[in-house]
Formats: structure tokens, sequence, C-alpha cells
């Protein structure tokens, strides 16, 4: 079966509109036209996609299966598109990227940079957020790679068993927090003082709790959960809170003196960092050239 991309982009431009008339107005055309478009791919597939209600139109069976499909030949269409016109000197390329904050905060802008030395005329979209809304990502097309700690990933996505990094977690505050001033520092004293840490399912927060149940302790005061890297060392900082992050995200605080790790014996952890891609199609030159980059920086013998 021959597919025209015409309309696929109709069908997938109703999904996301959620009703005939706003698909309409996003591309341009009157309801009756695109009501055709979509009746021909209908009678091409040999089912109904929608049901149509006063409310909107929702996905049959069949338009379920077919959704995924489509987007993925429509960004493929649309990287062949871009990637043919980048060399005959018509557009610039884009890497699309996501990464959770360590990887952000220094792993990333390495890459970055030394692609664009290379390849001046490419450009970058960064999204940067947890494991959750990076796999959202790819999935949805958004990023082509995403960059975060080993996680279990849908089917859709595979990680990339030569592209990784190991980083350590510790306990940070300020650096002139009252607990600096207590000999012989112990987990068990950090559990009533306030905490702020990404929210509960996120691999911030499990790698903490194994470390106090390591330690036969329970959860401490989690006082804030946030995904923002801003606001958790803000309060670190600032509001005299404890936190659990790499040291690559508090690097630049760390440099100058206004946050440091708390020195407790057996309050550290290990984790590896992967880069993950789509496992249908291929991958797009721009993210291509990251990828390779991202691949020497891994190879370094250092850690991040």
């Amino acid at each position: 079966m021959t597919f025209d991309l015409k309309q696929l982009n109709a069908f997938a431009t109703i999904v996301s509109a959620g009703s005939l008339g706003r698909a309409a107005e996003t591309l341009h055309v009157t309801q009756p036209a695109l009501s055709r478009t979509v009746r021909r791919l209908e009678q091409q597939v040999g089912a109904p996609l929608f049901e149509r209600h006063s409310k909107g139109m929702q996905l049959t069976a069949v338009g379920s299966a077919l959704l995924p499909h489509a987007t993925l030949l429509l960004r493929e269409a649309e990287n062949a598109t871009e990637e043919l016109n980048a060399m005959r000197g018509l557009a610039k390329g884009t890497i699309r990227v996501g990464a959770v904050g360590n990887i952000a905060s220094l792993i990333l802008p390495l890459a970055i940079g030394a692609v664009l030395k290379k390849w001046p005329q490419l450009t970058v979209f960064v999204i940067e957020g947890v494991w959750d809304r990076l796999a959202e990502g790819l999935i949805k097309h958004e990023i082509d790679l995403a960059l975060s700690a080993t996680a279990e990933a849908p089917d859709e996505i595979e990680a990339i068993a030569d592209c990784r990094w190991q980083d350590q977690s510790n306990v940070v505050a300020a650096t002139n927090h009252p607990l600096r001033r207590k000999r012989k520092l112990i987990l068990k004293d950090t559990m009533n003082e306030q905490w702020a840490i990404t929210p509960r399912g996120t691999a911030p927060y499990q790698h903490m709790q194994q470390v106090f149940r390591a330690h036969g302790l329970g959860l401490p005061n989690i006082v804030v959960e946030t995904r923002s890297i801003i606001v958790l060392k803000s309060l670190v900082t600032r509001s005299g809170f404890l936190g659990w992050m790499p040291e690559s995200i508090y690097d630049a605080e760390r440099r100058a003196r206004l946050v440091d790790v708390l020195d407790i014996p057996g309050a550290t952890s290990t984790r590896t960092l992967t880069a993950f891609k789509r496992r249908q199609g291929i991958l797009p030159a721009p993210a291509a050239k990251l990828l390779e980059e991202l691949r020497r920086l891994a190879a370094r013998p250092a850690r991040w």
C-alpha cells in the first residue's frame, strides 16, 4: 500500500487539532475539501479512521493503528527534505535533542560546540527534562536523540550501547549550612532538614531513596518536589535546603563557593547515562553528527 503524504498530513492534523474545523483552519483549506481528503485515505485503508461526534472526532481502532506510522512517514519526509535542502545550500539542518539536567549542563554543550565548529550551518533545538518527558519527545518526533539515565524504555525506543557515561550524585548543601559544623556527620543527621528534589518516580528520587534504604532509613523531610533545576539549586543556595544532585549540575555554584557536597560516609550513588533513539526510521544526518561527537566524549576515560 502506497500512502499519499498530503492525505497523511490531513489525517495527523485532524488528530492534533481535535476537530475537522480547527484542522481545516490550520491547513488553510475548506472543511469539505479536508473531508474529501480524509475519505480518500479511508477508502485506501478500507475502514473508517474517525468516529464523528458533535464535540469532535475520535480515532477508531484502525485510526489509532495508522497514527504512529503516519507520524513516522511524515517526519521522515520532513527529514529528507531538510537534509537535501541543506546539501543544496537552501536551508540549514536542525539537530533535535533532549537531555536530563546534568548532561544538558556539561556534556551536551561540549558536544554541540564541537559539532558546530565542524558544521556551522547547523542549528540546534534542545529540550531539558526527566526521562518521561524525553521518551515522549522521542515518540512524538519532537527530538531525535535523548540523553538520560539508563531507564526502562518503551518498545519504540532503544538505548545506544556505545554512547554511555557515568556520574556520581551526592547530598549537597550551601557552604554556610549549619550541618557543616557537626563533627562525624552521618546520613541520619539530614532526616529532619528541609529537602528539595525532583518528583517521585524520577531517577534522582529513586537513587536517593536507594541510598537512604542502604543506611536503614526511610525518606527524609522532602518539602519541595520540582523538575526545575534552577529552582532546586536556588533552594539549596539561598534557602538552606538540602539537595541530591550530580556534581555537573551544581559545578558553577561549587566553583563560586556557594554549594558543596556534605561529607557523609556512604552517601554517594553512581549511575549510568545513555543516549536513546527511536527504533524505527533513519536517524537524521544532523542528529547523527551530534551522536558521533557524543560517542567521542563517551570514550574519554574521565568521569563526568
